[in-house]
C-alpha cells in the first residue's frame, strides 16, 4: 500500500503568508502609483497642448541654451531640455491674466461684445452656450452647493437611496406638485459615477437627513458601498436614522 504524498503544513502557511503580503502590497502601491501616473499624464497632456503656442526662444530648451551662449540648434554643444510642467505653469499664468482682465470694465465690455457676436452665429451659439453653462456650473465661485446628505425611499417604499439635498423646491413645481406642503429637491447620484443621477422632488417630511458630511456621502457612493467613511460612526448614524424612521412608521400604524 502506497502512502499518499502530503505537503507539510509549514509550506502551506508560508504560501498563504506570501499571498497575503503580496495582496497587501498591491492595495498600498496601486492607489499611490495610479495617482502619480495620472498626475504625470495630465501634466504631460497640458504641456503638449500649451507649449506649441510658446515661441521657441522662450521654451525651456531655448532659454537654457541662450543662457549658455548656444545659438545653433544643430551644433554639437546644443543641449536638449525637456522639463515637464512648464506648460502647466504657462497655462496657470495665462488663465490668471485672462481672469484679471475679465473682471475689469474693459474685459467685461469685450466679453459682452464677443458673446453678442457668438449669439448671432447659429451653430457656434449652441455649442458656446452649452460649454459656458457647464463651465459656470463646475468652476464658478459660488456658495450654492449641496446642503446635506439624506436618505429617501426610492425607487419604491422599503428601498432606501442615498441622495443630496439641493434646495427647497420653488416655483411652479412646488405649487403644482406639493399642494402647499414643503418639498425638497433631491439629487440621487449613480454609482460609481456620481456626476450623473436623478433629480427628484420629495415631500420634506419623507426625507431623512444624515449627520455625515457631503464628502463622506460621496465616498460611499463612489465606492459602491464598500467604504463607509469614519466606519463605525457613519454606519451607525445611517442605521440609527433608518431605525428611527422604521419605528415611526410602526408607531403610526
Amino acid at each position: 500500500m502506497t502512502t499518499p504524498i502530503t505537503h507539510p503544513p509549514k509550506r502551506r502557511r508560508l504560501l498563504s503568508s506570501l499571498r497575503a503580503s503580496f495582496l497587501t502590497g498591491i492595495v498600498v502601491i496601486a492607489p499611490v502609483g495610479l495617482t502619480l501616473w495620472l498626475i504625470w499624464a495630465v501634466i504631460g497632456w497640458v504641456d503638449g497642448v500649451v507649449l506649441p503656442f510658446v515661441p521657441d526662444a522662450y521654451q525651456p530648451e531655448g532659454l537654457v541654451n541662450r543662457w549658455l551662449g548656444n545659438t545653433d540648434p544643430l551644433a554639437d554643444d546644443w543641449i536638449a531640455v525637456n522639463v515637464r510642467g512648464v506648460g502647466v505653469i504657462v497655462f496657470l499664468m495665462f488663465t490668471l491674466i485672462v481672469g484679471w482682465i475679465a473682471k475689469g470694465l474693459i474685459g467685461r465690455s469685450l466679453i459682452r461684445a464677443a458673446e453678442g457676436l457668438v449669439d448671432r452665429t447659429p451653430v457656434v451659439r449652441s455649442i458656446y452656450s452649452g460649454i459656458k453653462q457647464i463651465a459656470e456650473t463646475v468652476f464658478a465661485q459660488s456658495e450654492r452647493s449641496f446642503e446635506k446628505a439624506c436618505l429617501i425611499e426610492y425607487p419604491r417604499k422599503g428601498i432606501w437611496a442615498l441622495g443630496f439635498v439641493s434646495t427647497d423646491t420653488r416655483g411652479e413645481i412646488a405649487d403644482k406638485a406639493a399642494g402647499g406642503s414643503a418639498m425638497l429637491s433631491i439629487f440621487v447620484p449613480t454609482t460609481p459615477n456620481p456626476t450623473s443621477g436623478f433629480l427628484l422632488f420629495y415631500p420634506a417630511d419623507e426625507v431623512v437627513e444624515l449627520d455625515m458630511t457631503i464628502e463622506d456621502a460621496a465616498k460611499l457612493v463612489i465606492s459602491a458601498g464598500l467604504v463607509y467613511p469614519t466606519a463605525p460612526e457613519a454606519r451607525a448614524a445611517v442605521e440609527a436614522r433608518l431605525h428611527q424612521v422604521s419605528w415611526g412608521v410602526t408607531a403610526a400604524a
